[in-house]
C-alpha cells in the first residue's frame, strides 16, 4: 500500500477531489495548511505578507491510502488537476504503508481494499 500526501493550491481542490472520487478514490482527508517560508523576503511588511499568502500560498493537503497498483493512476489524476506550470503548484509525496487496521471491525490487512469495505 501507498500513502499519498499532496500539497496543492486550494483553488484546484474541488476539481481534484471530484476527479479522484470519480476514479474510485475513497477515504481522502483534506487539511488546510499554512506554509511558512515560501518566497517571503525580509523587505516585505506584515500586511504585504498576509496579502501575498492569501493570493499565492493558499494551500490544502490531501491525504489518502491506496493499493500499489492504483498509485500511478491517482498521482497522475492529482497532477492533471493541480498543474498550472507556475511556482506554487505544490508537491506530492508517496510513502510506503505496511498495514491498515479498520478500528470498528478490528480487521487488519496489507491491502487497503481488504479492510475498507
Amino acid at each position: 500500500m501507498k500513502e499519498i500526501k499532496a500539497y496543492i493550491r486550494t483553488s484546484v481542490l474541488d476539481q481534484t477531489l471530484r476527479s479522484l472520487q470519480e476514479k474510485g478514490a475513497r477515504g481522502i482527508t483534506v487539511v488546510t495548511v499554512h506554509p511558512v517560508g515560501y518566497g517571503f523576503d525580509s523587505h516585505f511588511t506584515l500586511s504585504e505578507v498576509k496579502d501575498l499568502s492569501k493570493k499565492y500560498y493558499d494551500i490544502t493537503k490531501l491525504e489518502m491510502v491506496c493499493d500499489n497498483e492504483k498509485l500511478d493512476f491517482f498521482v497522475n489524476t492529482i497532477l492533471e488537476c493541480a498543474h498550472t506550470g507556475t511556482t506554487g503548484d505544490g508537491y506530492i509525496f508517496v510513502s510506503e504503508v505496511n498495514e491498515v487496521v479498520k478500528i470498528c471491525k478490528s480487521s487488519r490487512g496489507s491491502r487497503f481494499t481488504e479492510v475498507s469495505n
